[in-house]
Protein backbone atom coordinates (compact mmCIF):
# COMPACT_ATOMS: atom_id res chain seq x y z
CA UNK A 1 0.00 0.00 0.00
CA UNK A 2 1.71 3.63 -0.77
CA UNK A 3 1.65 6.65 0.83
CA UNK A 4 -1.08 8.13 -1.25
CA UNK A 5 -3.57 5.28 -0.10
CA UNK A 6 -2.66 5.41 3.36
CA UNK A 7 -3.09 9.33 3.96
CA UNK A 8 -6.18 8.75 1.80
CA UNK A 9 -7.34 6.19 4.53
CA UNK A 10 -6.22 7.94 7.22
CA UNK A 11 -8.20 11.79 5.47
CA UNK A 12 -11.43 9.80 5.99
CA UNK A 13 -10.93 7.91 8.86
CA UNK A 14 -10.24 11.73 10.39
CA UNK A 15 -13.32 12.80 8.71
CA UNK A 16 -15.41 9.58 9.79
CA UNK A 17 -14.49 10.74 13.45
CA UNK A 18 -14.87 14.21 13.79
CA UNK A 19 -18.51 13.80 11.99
CA UNK A 20 -19.52 11.21 14.42
CA UNK A 21 -18.70 13.24 17.16
CA UNK A 22 -20.69 15.80 15.96
CA UNK A 23 -23.91 14.44 15.25
CA UNK A 24 -23.86 11.83 18.04
CA UNK A 25 -25.64 13.45 20.15
CA UNK A 26 -28.71 14.38 17.49
CA UNK A 27 -28.22 10.78 16.19
CA UNK A 28 -28.72 9.93 20.04
CA UNK A 29 -31.90 12.03 20.09
CA UNK A 30 -33.19 10.97 16.83
CA UNK A 31 -32.85 7.32 18.23
CA UNK A 32 -34.92 7.73 21.69
CA UNK A 33 -37.87 10.11 19.88
CA UNK A 34 -39.04 6.71 19.28
CA UNK A 35 -38.50 4.79 22.41
CA UNK A 36 -40.78 4.34 25.33
CA UNK A 37 -37.98 5.26 27.78
CA UNK A 38 -38.38 8.74 30.01
CA UNK A 39 -34.20 9.05 30.32
CA UNK A 40 -31.86 8.32 27.86
CA UNK A 41 -29.37 5.43 29.33
CA UNK A 42 -31.97 5.10 32.34
CA UNK A 43 -32.20 1.35 33.85
CA UNK A 44 -35.12 0.38 31.88
CA UNK A 45 -32.70 0.69 28.27
CA UNK A 46 -33.89 1.40 25.43
CA UNK A 47 -37.62 0.23 25.99
CA UNK A 48 -40.09 -0.11 23.37
CA UNK A 49 -40.01 1.40 20.01
CA UNK A 50 -42.96 3.76 20.08
CA UNK A 51 -44.15 7.11 18.08
CA UNK A 52 -46.42 8.03 20.92
CA UNK A 53 -43.79 10.67 22.45
CA UNK A 54 -44.68 12.57 18.93
CA UNK A 55 -48.40 11.89 19.42
CA UNK A 56 -48.18 13.78 23.32
CA UNK A 57 -45.70 16.08 22.37
CA UNK A 58 -49.00 18.10 20.89
CA UNK A 59 -50.97 17.58 24.00
CA UNK A 60 -48.31 19.03 26.09
CA UNK A 61 -49.49 22.48 25.89
CA UNK A 62 -46.53 24.44 27.76
CA UNK A 63 -44.06 23.23 24.84
CA UNK A 64 -46.78 23.99 22.24
CA UNK A 65 -46.64 27.51 23.31
CA UNK A 66 -42.75 27.99 23.74
CA UNK A 67 -42.46 26.54 20.14
CA UNK A 68 -44.85 28.74 18.59
CA UNK A 69 -43.42 31.67 20.43
CA UNK A 70 -40.22 30.57 19.53
CA UNK A 71 -41.25 30.04 15.50
CA UNK A 72 -42.88 33.81 16.26
CA UNK A 73 -39.91 35.82 17.38
CA UNK A 74 -38.05 33.65 14.72
CA UNK A 75 -39.97 34.29 11.73
CA UNK A 76 -40.63 38.18 12.65
CA UNK A 77 -37.08 39.12 13.88
CA UNK A 78 -35.52 37.37 11.08
CA UNK A 79 -37.65 39.15 8.31
CA UNK A 80 -36.41 42.51 10.14
CA UNK A 81 -33.43 41.91 10.49
CA UNK A 82 -33.06 41.00 6.80
CA UNK A 83 -34.55 44.10 5.37
CA UNK A 84 -32.47 45.98 8.03
CA UNK A 85 -29.22 44.31 7.43
CA UNK A 86 -29.86 44.93 3.49
CA UNK A 87 -30.87 48.35 3.22
CA UNK A 88 -27.70 48.83 6.01
CA UNK A 89 -25.18 46.70 3.60
CA UNK A 90 -26.65 48.59 0.96
CA UNK A 91 -25.69 51.73 2.37
CA UNK A 92 -22.28 50.83 3.90
CA UNK A 93 -21.31 49.99 0.33
CA UNK A 94 -22.04 52.89 -1.42
CA UNK A 95 -20.80 54.77 1.30
CA UNK A 96 -18.05 57.47 0.38
CA UNK A 97 -16.31 58.24 3.67
CA UNK A 98 -16.61 56.37 6.87
CA UNK A 99 -17.25 53.10 5.78
CA UNK A 100 -14.78 51.14 7.63
CA UNK A 101 -15.87 53.27 10.80
CA UNK A 102 -19.45 52.57 10.17
CA UNK A 103 -18.90 48.71 8.91
CA UNK A 104 -16.51 48.18 12.38
CA UNK A 105 -19.91 49.76 14.79
CA UNK A 106 -22.21 47.23 12.93
CA UNK A 107 -20.09 43.90 14.15
CA UNK A 108 -19.48 44.88 17.32
CA UNK A 109 -22.47 42.57 18.33
CA UNK A 110 -20.96 39.55 16.25
CA UNK A 111 -17.57 40.18 18.61
CA UNK A 112 -19.14 40.80 21.85
CA UNK A 113 -20.07 38.28 24.56
CA UNK A 114 -23.91 37.79 24.24
CA UNK A 115 -24.28 37.73 28.21
CA UNK A 116 -23.31 41.40 27.63
CA UNK A 117 -26.13 42.24 25.17
CA UNK A 118 -28.82 40.39 27.39
CA UNK A 119 -27.75 42.55 30.41
CA UNK A 120 -27.28 45.51 28.29
CA UNK A 121 -30.97 44.80 26.99
CA UNK A 122 -32.49 43.88 30.46
CA UNK A 123 -31.25 47.65 31.88
CA UNK A 124 -32.45 49.51 28.35
CA UNK A 125 -35.92 47.83 29.43
CA UNK A 126 -35.62 49.62 33.35
CA UNK A 127 -33.95 52.81 31.87
CA UNK A 128 -37.23 53.08 29.14
CA UNK A 129 -39.68 52.49 31.77
CA UNK A 130 -38.71 53.66 34.89
CA UNK A 131 -36.85 56.95 34.09
CA UNK A 132 -38.46 58.02 30.77
CA UNK A 133 -41.62 56.69 31.87
CA UNK A 134 -42.33 54.72 28.76
CA UNK A 135 -44.59 51.60 28.45
CA UNK A 136 -42.08 49.12 27.77
CA UNK A 137 -43.46 45.39 28.97
CA UNK A 138 -40.98 42.43 29.01
CA UNK A 139 -42.32 40.07 26.63
CA UNK A 140 -43.10 38.74 22.92
CA UNK A 141 -42.70 42.15 20.92
CA UNK A 142 -39.23 43.10 23.40
CA UNK A 143 -38.12 39.41 22.48
CA UNK A 144 -38.44 40.19 18.48
CA UNK A 145 -36.59 43.36 19.22
CA UNK A 146 -34.08 41.60 20.74
CA UNK A 147 -33.30 39.54 18.37
CA UNK A 148 -33.23 41.49 15.86
CA UNK A 149 -30.55 43.42 17.30
CA UNK A 150 -28.39 40.06 18.02
CA UNK A 151 -29.15 38.94 14.46
CA UNK A 152 -29.40 42.08 11.72
CA UNK A 153 -25.02 42.23 12.03
CA UNK A 154 -25.28 38.34 10.61
CA UNK A 155 -27.31 39.78 7.28
CA UNK A 156 -24.75 42.59 6.88
CA UNK A 157 -21.62 39.75 7.17
CA UNK A 158 -23.90 37.43 4.64
CA UNK A 159 -25.20 40.31 2.24
CA UNK A 160 -21.86 42.36 1.94
CA UNK A 161 -20.06 40.01 -0.34
CA UNK A 162 -22.40 39.17 -2.37
CA UNK A 163 -22.63 43.20 -2.73
CA UNK A 164 -18.73 43.41 -3.53
CA UNK A 165 -19.43 40.69 -6.24
CA UNK A 166 -21.43 42.99 -8.29
CA UNK A 167 -20.25 45.86 -11.00
CA UNK A 168 -20.00 48.72 -8.45
CA UNK A 169 -21.88 51.43 -11.61
CA UNK A 170 -25.09 48.97 -11.81
CA UNK A 171 -26.64 51.39 -9.30
CA UNK A 172 -25.98 54.75 -11.57
CA UNK A 173 -26.60 52.86 -14.69
CA UNK A 174 -30.32 51.84 -13.54
CA UNK A 175 -30.09 55.96 -12.66
CA UNK A 176 -29.03 56.91 -16.00
CA UNK A 177 -31.69 54.63 -17.62
CA UNK A 178 -34.49 56.68 -15.99
CA UNK A 179 -35.37 54.86 -12.82
CA UNK A 180 -35.83 56.92 -9.12
CA UNK A 181 -33.04 55.99 -6.45
CA UNK A 182 -36.14 53.71 -4.81
CA UNK A 183 -37.04 51.80 -7.73
CA UNK A 184 -33.10 51.45 -8.94
CA UNK A 185 -32.36 50.29 -5.39
CA UNK A 186 -35.79 47.55 -5.96
CA UNK A 187 -35.83 46.88 -9.14
CA UNK A 188 -31.87 46.70 -9.79
CA UNK A 189 -29.51 46.31 -6.69
CA UNK A 190 -32.43 43.82 -4.72
CA UNK A 191 -32.61 41.48 -7.06
CA UNK A 192 -28.95 40.86 -7.19
CA UNK A 193 -28.95 39.85 -3.72
CA UNK A 194 -31.79 37.26 -3.30
CA UNK A 195 -29.27 34.56 -2.72
CA UNK A 196 -26.99 36.85 0.04
CA UNK A 197 -30.57 37.74 1.51
CA UNK A 198 -32.18 34.41 1.91
CA UNK A 199 -29.01 32.94 3.86
CA UNK A 200 -28.92 35.63 5.84
CA UNK A 201 -32.82 35.31 6.54
CA UNK A 202 -32.01 31.27 7.61
CA UNK A 203 -28.63 32.47 10.34
CA UNK A 204 -30.53 34.71 11.77
CA UNK A 205 -33.64 32.23 12.19
CA UNK A 206 -31.23 30.05 13.23
CA UNK A 207 -29.75 32.45 15.90
CA UNK A 208 -33.22 33.08 17.19
CA UNK A 209 -34.16 29.39 17.25
CA UNK A 210 -30.71 28.82 19.16
CA UNK A 211 -30.78 31.80 21.22
CA UNK A 212 -31.26 31.49 25.37
CA UNK A 213 -28.99 34.23 27.43
CA UNK A 214 -30.91 37.01 25.94
CA UNK A 215 -34.33 35.73 26.29
CA UNK A 216 -33.95 34.73 29.37
CA UNK A 217 -32.91 37.55 31.00
CA UNK A 218 -35.69 39.91 29.17
CA UNK A 219 -38.91 37.38 28.82
CA UNK A 220 -40.01 38.66 32.13
CA UNK A 221 -40.40 37.52 35.27
CA UNK A 222 -43.88 35.59 33.91
CA UNK A 223 -43.11 36.43 30.80
CA UNK A 224 -43.51 34.22 27.29
CA UNK A 225 -41.15 30.71 27.34
CA UNK A 226 -39.32 29.64 24.57
CA UNK A 227 -38.45 26.05 23.39
CA UNK A 228 -34.72 27.40 25.14
CA UNK A 229 -36.09 28.53 28.46
CA UNK A 230 -38.92 25.80 28.39
CA UNK A 231 -36.16 23.10 28.61
CA UNK A 232 -34.39 25.09 30.61
CA UNK A 233 -37.01 25.52 33.58
CA UNK A 234 -38.05 21.78 33.15
CA UNK A 235 -34.23 20.98 33.35
CA UNK A 236 -34.97 21.90 37.98
CA UNK A 237 -37.51 19.65 38.07
CA UNK A 238 -37.93 16.24 35.15
CA UNK A 239 -36.88 16.84 31.27
CA UNK A 240 -40.25 16.73 29.46
CA UNK A 241 -39.51 13.18 26.88
CA UNK A 242 -40.99 15.02 24.20
CA UNK A 243 -38.26 17.50 23.84
CA UNK A 244 -36.73 14.46 21.91
CA UNK A 245 -39.72 14.24 19.48
CA UNK A 246 -39.65 18.15 19.20
CA UNK A 247 -35.82 18.17 18.54
CA UNK A 248 -36.28 15.12 15.56
CA UNK A 249 -38.53 17.03 14.09
CA UNK A 250 -37.07 20.01 14.09
CA UNK A 251 -33.69 18.75 12.65
CA UNK A 252 -35.61 17.06 9.73
CA UNK A 253 -37.41 19.99 8.81
CA UNK A 254 -34.37 21.76 8.86
CA UNK A 255 -32.62 19.27 6.86
CA UNK A 256 -35.50 19.39 3.91
CA UNK A 257 -35.07 22.79 4.08
CA UNK A 258 -31.39 22.71 3.22
CA UNK A 259 -31.68 20.06 0.89
CA UNK A 260 -34.03 21.55 -1.15
CA UNK A 261 -32.52 25.01 -1.37
CA UNK A 262 -28.76 23.13 -1.86
CA UNK A 263 -31.08 21.65 -4.70
CA UNK A 264 -32.94 25.07 -6.20
CA UNK A 265 -29.05 26.43 -6.01
CA UNK A 266 -27.65 24.16 -7.98
CA UNK A 267 -30.18 23.75 -10.52
CA UNK A 268 -30.06 27.73 -10.73
CA UNK A 269 -26.08 27.37 -11.38
CA UNK A 270 -26.85 24.66 -14.26
CA UNK A 271 -28.90 26.97 -16.01
CA UNK A 272 -26.61 29.73 -15.70
CA UNK A 273 -23.71 28.23 -16.73
CA UNK A 274 -25.90 26.54 -20.15
CA UNK A 275 -26.69 30.22 -20.28
CA UNK A 276 -23.26 31.93 -20.69
CA UNK A 277 -22.45 28.67 -22.94
CA UNK A 278 -25.36 29.88 -25.06
CA UNK A 279 -24.21 33.19 -25.46
CA UNK A 280 -20.53 32.46 -26.00
CA UNK A 281 -21.05 30.00 -28.63
CA UNK A 282 -23.29 32.49 -30.24
CA UNK A 283 -20.81 35.21 -30.19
Amino acid sequence: MNKNKVALIFKWAFLIVILALIYMPIILIIVYSFSSSRNIGGQEGFGEFTFSLFGRLFENEGLMQATANTLIIGLVSALLATIIGTLTSVGLYYMRKGKKTFNFVSQITVVNAEIVTAVGFFLLSIFLRDVLQLPVQKGLGWLIIAHTVITTPYVILTVSPRLNQLNPNLYEAGLDLGAGPMRSLVTVVIPQLIGGMVSGFALAFTLSLDDFVVTNLNKGTYGVNTISTFVYANLKRELAPEIRALSTILFVVVLVILIIFNILKRNKEKKAAKQSAANGSVK
